[in-house]
């Protein structure tokens, strides 16, 4: 399957696109970046050194959206670290960013490939993707799947009392990708936080007998510190991996067709995701909204990727 990672990197982001280019059955078209996690001139850059830490320079990295549509930027930096690659401390990277806008690659690969056949992966704020929709129209009848990872349900919020990051960081970027009428799958907090890292399964990946599998432990371990601190767990949640694992083994997750909205006007409940799990609305069921996960299926899947970059 084809497929474009819109992300912020962000360690675990990198953990994606490397799962990504583990997987044979995925052919990774490119990498676009936007404002999340860190600014966009880092997350571009954390794209490169991730590609540059497997030797796949062959994959086009291209910038996007440097704020939000309309609010003012929100980082992750107290998560992530200064970098968003705090853990590690890898050599710059070896190429520049390829010419041209994230946005205006999406639009043209999209439209370069027959109808339904590209999947974009979204780990960051949706905005590269509404600004793309907003431009080109027709990617609504042509992209044949978005797969996220944003919103929640019972777990409420990460980075207010009701709403994620990703969805927070631009609610009204995110609130014209649910209205789009795009097949959506979504996996949120719900399902993010069945999946602690916990220091056994980071010893597992940290045991890989490769380069990649040391990094990746050492990044998870930065990350999750403070998401490990701040819910009293065995380690933090597993966020934006889930999308290329369901994408290869879909049998791990579960979950229902639903209504999802974003709410945009609420200074209290702004970018709150607004689940209709019960089907108590009419309204149409927008999103294919993943709430149950096979925790160790996961991790298996996981190191068996990783061992072979």
């Amino acid at each position: 399957m084809k497929i474009i990672i819109d992300t912020d990197p962000g360690q675990d982001d990198a953990l994606t696109i490397l799962l990504a280019l583990a997987s044979p059955e995925i052919e990774l078209l490119g990498v676009t970046t936007v404002a999340g996690n860190v600014r966009v001139a880092q997350t571009t850059e954390n794209a490169l050194k991730t590609l540059d830490l497997v030797g796949r320079t062959d994959i086009p990295v291209y910038a996007g959206a440097e704020r939000p549509l309309i609010r003012p930027g929100v980082t992750a930096t107290h998560v992530h670290g200064k970098t968003g690659f705090e853990g590690v401390d890898l050599p710059p990277p070896s190429r520049p960013v390829s010419s041209g806008h994230a946005v205006d690659f999406i639009i043209r690969t999209v439209m370069e490939n027959p109808p339904g056949t590209i999947t974009l992966c979204t780990i960051g704020p949706l905005t590269n993707i509404a600004l793309a929709l907003a431009k080109e129209a027709a990617l609504r009848e042509r992209i044949g799947q978005i797969v996220m990872m944003s919103c929640a349900f019972s777990e409420v919020g990460n980075i207010t009392p009701a709403a994620e990051f990703n969805i927070y960081v631009d609610p009204h970027a995110a609130r014209m990708v649910f209205d789009s009428g795009i097949r959506l799958v979504v996996f949120p907090l719900d399902v993010t936080h069945q999946l602690h890292t916990s220091k056994a399964r980071l010893e597992r990946i940290e045991a890989i007998p490769n380069r990649v599998g040391p990094v990746v432990a050492a990044w998870l371990r930065f990350e999750k510190r403070f998401e490990a601190t701040k819910y009293g767990t065995d380690g933090g949640p597993l966020h934006d991996p889930n999308t290329v694992l369901w994408l290869l083994k879909p049998e791990l997750y579960r979950g229902r067709q639903v209504n999802v909205e974003i709410e945009t006007d609420s200074a209290l409940t702004l970018g709150m995701s607004v689940v209709d799990w019960w089907g108590i609305t009419e309204k149409k069921k927008n999103a294919l909204f993943m709430r149950e996960v096979d925790a160790d299926g996961v991790y298996d899947l996981v190191v068996e990727r990783l061992s072979v970059l």
